[in-house]
């Protein structure tokens, strides 16, 4: 089920005329606006050929790097799959992949500035992705499926801002819990893996941590380290619960996970931050040079860990007994320590 957060729907189809015939709308009169949209789906497979992928040890090389390419070139030519679809000059088409036990999920986010929504580029780059991923992995597991194509924001235009609702887990009249409202968004900091030059090794590890604890996930997103201040206002759409990054928090040249961070906190909570450095501390002293930072942009909670193995695995015990708590304060409904 979908809403729109500023504007009713339009109560009539707009690519149909008065007399029920296609039409390509005529967009001359709209103003030139910045418009985004996001898609994703779902790519589900055997656990095989999870692991293959995500040891690119598949027959026909890289996998993820050719879905990612098809995809990238499907919504540059979506007019010329989509009838009725404007050309569109895009400005910036990015993919990203995450996993889980049985699926890749896929994600694009397409931009431009234009007359017209770049929702439709961003769909077939997830459709196209997911076909290529099929092909790619075909010979394993035939019977791989893509599922659950879909829009989940789109900003831009008279319109503004809409973004998908979540999907109901519980029946319309049962109360709202913890668990049936929210979200969180995993973020990493990593040129390589941006590139595509370097596997993602502690995304998908946070990914399968929150869903696991009753998340609905979005991401990875993977954003350079220059880009990751980009990466943060891509990862605030919606309005997430939560945000945790990985990657950027050291001291090298172009680690800017922390300041970016920082620049948009409303409330600081280095108390979260403390705590991930100091239980690092007990497998490498190493772990009090990560200057990340935790606390609130609006009502999101926000938490950046550390870009390695074990330090994500340090951060998630940290938050693991306070999440609950926490999420709840910020929504009004829990108890509050004196």
């Amino acid at each position: 089920m979908a809403a729109v957060t500023t504007d009713a729907p339009q109560n009539h189809l707009s690519h149909l005329d008065d007399q029920g015939r296609a039409r390509m709308v005529d967009v001359a009169h709209k103003k030139e606006t910045s418009r985004t949209a996001v898609a994703a789906g779902e790519f589900v497979t055997t656990a095989e050929v999870i692991a293959l992928v995500r040891a690119d040890d598949m027959p026909k090389a890289d996998v993820l790097a050719t879905a990612r390419i098809a995809g990238i070139s499907a919504a540059k030519r979506t007019s010329e799959l989509i009838p009725l679809c404007h050309q569109l000059a895009l400005s910036s088409v990015k993919i990203s992949f995450g996993f889980t036990d049985s699926s890749i999920t896929v994600e694009a986010t397409a931009r431009t500035t234009g007359r017209t929504g770049v929702e439709m580029e961003a769909l077939t780059a997830v459709a196209v992705a997911g076909l290529t991923l099929h092909d790619m992995v075909k010979a394993v597991d035939p019977g791989a499926t893509m599922n659950g194509v879909r829009l989940i924001t789109k900003d831009g235009g008279k319109h503004g801002h809409w973004q998908r609702d979540r999907e109901p887990v519980t029946p319309a009249d049962a109360a709202p819990t913890l668990e049936t409202t929210r979200s969180a968004v995993v973020l990493v900091a990593s040129t390589g893996g941006a590139n595509g030059t370097r596997p993602d090794t502690t995304g998908p590890t946070i990914a399968s941590w929150l869903t696991d604890r009753g998340f609905s996930v979005r991401g990875p997103l993977v954003y350079a380290d220059a880009d990751i201040a980009a990466g943060l206002q891509d990862a605030l759409r919606g309005e997430p619960s939560l945000i945790v990054s990985t990657g950027g928090t050291g001291v090298s040249p172009t680690d800017a996970t922390p300041e970016a961070t920082a620049a948009l906190l409303d409330i600081d909570m280095p108390g979260i931050a403390d705590a991930i450095r100091t239980r690092g501390t007990s497998a490498t002293p190493h772990a009090v040079l990560s200057r990340g930072v935790s606390g609130l942009i609006g009502r999101t909670l926000t938490v950046n860990l550390p870009g390695s193995p074990g330090g994500v695995k340090d951060g998630l015990a940290v938050l693991d007994p306070l999440l609950d708590h926490v999420l709840a304060q910020i929504a009004g409904g829990g108890p509050h320590d004196e």
